[in-house]
């Protein structure tokens, strides 16, 4: 049985409200906690919404925050050559600490959302690409139970700070990815080695390899692998 997707809203003050679509657990199923997903650049679209019901699935409360919605509401664009190009172009429009901000808030409102979980623990926070970065920026500016980054092109250059960050933090990437050079994952590896509750998974792959609606970019067993990973982490620590 699959979730149904429902919107709240995120008061933003001056600037309006942005649409958090959220998915509960299905009925039967028992809630585990509730998860703050970030979009990549394909916006909330087929990926995200095919994901968030699969982790309503495994327990969670998952809610996606319409990062460009300040200038693009409820864009999706499709996982193509075509739908590449229009993302990027929503990507050189975002103002990055806003989004940051707004995905701060999203967070506490998905809390809302959810109500107390098991343990009283704050919502968690995954990203993939574009979110992948903001879910690390999430993990410092805000106070998610943990973070789950997967393949950020963003991180490294915001692994300095570290020590800003209180919660377990799972990070992804793909040995093989054009936009992350390997220098960038080894100064993670670096960064956070002895530190306890951060983990690195490094797969062999490449860029987005979770992403199972872009053929360019989907690598199979990778995504198994990873998605086993972030689920034992999420039981866990989220």
């Amino acid at each position: 049985m699959s979730s149904e997707m429902r919107t709240e809203l995120v008061d933003r003050g001056d600037a309006g409200s942005m649409s958090l679509f959220v998915w509960d657990p299905p009925q039967g199923v028992e809630r585990r906690g509730a998860l703050l997903m970030i979009q990549e650049i394909f916006g909330v679209g087929a990926f995200i919404r095919a994901t968030a019901e699969r982790y309503a699935a495994a327990g969670y409360v998952v809610g996606a925050p319409d990062v460009f919605w300040r200038f693009a509401p409820n864009f999706a664009s499709d996982h193509d050559e075509a739908g590449l190009g229009a993302s990027m172009q929503m990507v050189q429009q975002l103002e990055f600490p806003l989004a940051v901000d707004d995905c701060v808030a999203a967070l506490g409102r998905l809390g809302e959302v959810a109500g107390t979980t098991a343990g009283g623990r704050a919502p968690a926070v995954m990203g993939y690409c574009l979110g992948g970065t903001l879910a690390w920026a999430v993990a410092v500016h805000g106070d998610p139970s943990c973070c789950v980054s997967y393949y950020g092109s963003g991180v490294p250059d915001m692994i300095g700070m570290l020590d800003q960050v209180s919660c377990p933090t799972l990070f992804h990437f793909g040995n093989a990815d054009p936009y992350i050079p390997n220098e960038g994952v080894e100064r993670v590896a670096a960064a956070i080695a002895d530190r306890e509750g951060f983990v690195l998974n490094v797969e062999d792959a490449g860029h987005a390899f979770e992403n199972h609606e872009a053929e360019m970019f989907w690598n199979a067993d990778a995504a198994k692998s990873s998605t086993a990973k972030t689920l034992s982490f999420l039981a866990d620590h989220a």
